[in-house]
């Protein structure tokens, strides 16, 4: 795709100089006059390249602005070549600048203005319509951490992946940093970038948009989200606050692998390795293979063993999931043993007189 819009300019480039050359618009001067089209042509591919960055609403927004404008600077236009006592000269200045004022107002307050635009009505071109997947936009925790890749696998990312230019710069500074582990985890997230391009059902697209006048990494990130009326992924928490605040739209991966733990209910069993010693008293702690962690009563002593226990409750945190469970030994002789009141009643109960007769 790149290489066709690379052919197309260079196409539309020769075409004008070409032009330009024959035609001359400089009088008896066709060099130059092929090189004001080259000029001229540069100037209409950056203009191209930077419009092209926009989002639809702005450009819809810009567009009917400067229409409103031209009509607007028109009327005042025809107003002014009314009047007999102002030279023809300046009749043509002033409606030139006028024309040129009007349209440059409604073109910068019809971009900026853009996003009140509803474009429910016109179908397809609404970016909240349900056929348009919205571009997901990485942060650099989510590129390190590492899981994103193996979700991207499986086929549930919808949309295009976008990596900002300037989050490949901090990635590429945390690489290069001269702390081990900070530097290995550049380097792995570089390595799962290159995973994601390598995956063909993927769209991985990189992004040249900046904001020089933002220093934080986390604020460029949610503008560059509004400006593509996109997503941000990533599993930073107070970015995902922020950005909430700010009504950009969030993927929290730590979220999603908290739903996709499974559910165990009161009663239920489950065969697990403890660990280590709890906090409390003769308690043990396993942890299941997503990283839940299982607190066990009366499992001081299986530390290093595997035992199957019972679900006794569930506790839900910030953090995910506690499962709190008896080991199914301890229950089953509790179930056997008689309780103390069962005992008292046992020994208080006073002997049949028929039995004492009888004997």
């Amino acid at each position: 795709m790149k290489f066709d819009i690379t052919l197309i300019r260079l196409g539309f480039t020769a075409a004008l100089v070409l032009a330009s050359f024959y035609l001359c618009p400089l009088a008896n001067r066709p060099l130059l006059s092929a090189l004001a089209g080259f000029v001229l042509a540069v100037l209409i591919i950056f203009f191209e390249i930077r419009i092209r960055k926009a989002s639809v609403k702005t450009l819809i927004g810009g567009a009917l602005g400067s229409i409103l404008g031209i009509l607007g600077a028109s009327l005042i236009g025809a107003l002014i070549s009314l009047q007999p006592a102002i030279p023809n000269h300046l009749k043509a200045y002033f409606i030139i600048t006028i024309t040129l004022f009007m349209a440059y107002v409604g073109l910068i307050v019809g971009a900026f203005k853009g996003d009140y635009l509803n474009l429910s009505i016109f179908g397809g071109l609404s970016s909240d319509s349900p056929t348009r997947s919205k571009s997901l936009i990485l942060d650099t925790s989510v590129i390190i951490d590492g899981r994103l890749a193996d979700v991207a696998e499986t086929g549930f990312l919808n949309g295009p992946i976008v990596i900002p230019q300037f989050m490949l710069r901090e990635l590429q500074q945390i690489a290069d940093s001269a702390d081990t582990i900070r530097r290995n985890r550049g380097r792995r997230g570089l390595d799962i970038l290159q995973r994601l391009q390598k995956n063909h059902n993927l769209d991985v697209v990189v992004s040249d948009i900046d904001f020089p006048d933002i220093r934080e990494v986390d604020l460029k990130l949610i503008e560059l989200a509004k400006q593509l009326d996109g997503k941000i992924v990533t599993n930073d928490f107070n970015l995902n606050k922020v950005a909430q605040v700010r009504g950009v739209q969030v993927l929290n991966i730590n979220e999603l692998a908290n739903a996709l733990k499974p559910v165990f209910l009161p009663g239920e069993t489950m065969k697990v390795f403890i660990l280590k010693e709890g906090k409390e008293f003769n308690q043990g702690v396993a942890y299941l293979d997503d990283g839940t962690m299982v607190v066990v009563d009366n499992a001081r002593k299986m530390i290093g063993k595997t035992v199957d226990i019972t679900v006794t409750s569930v506790l839900q945190t910030t953090a995910g999931k506690m499962i709190f469970g008896k080991v199914i030994e301890d229950m089953s002789r509790e179930r056997s043993q008689p309780s103390a009141t069962t005992q008292s009643r046992e020994t208080s109960t006073p002997p049949n007189p028929r039995t004492l007769n009888s004997v």
